[in-house]
């Protein structure tokens, strides 16, 4: 069914969890996860930002990493 301004009402949402990772910040790592995914993915939507993590060696974070959950409409054929 095609909407008041010719787009299509149905539309498909695919969502797919990604974890990116940065030795700067859990933003960074977000954002990184986010970049890489639009190399290969368009029509991205959203972004999820579901947990947050980190690599801790001799006390200190060394790798931040996010677990994004990533959201695009799907093509139709």
């Amino acid at each position: 069914m095609k909407g008041t301004k010719g787009k299509d009402r149905n539309t498909v949402v695919k969502v797919v969890e990604l974890i990116g990772s940065s030795p700067e910040s859990w933003e960074e790592a977000a954002a990184n996860a986010v970049k890489a995914a639009a190399r290969t993915v368009r029509n991205i939507k959203g972004v999820d930002l579901k947990r947050c993590t980190a690599k801790v060696e001799n006390g200190r974070i060394v790798e931040y990493r996010a677990v994004v959950r990533l959201a695009f409409i799907v093509e139709p054929e």
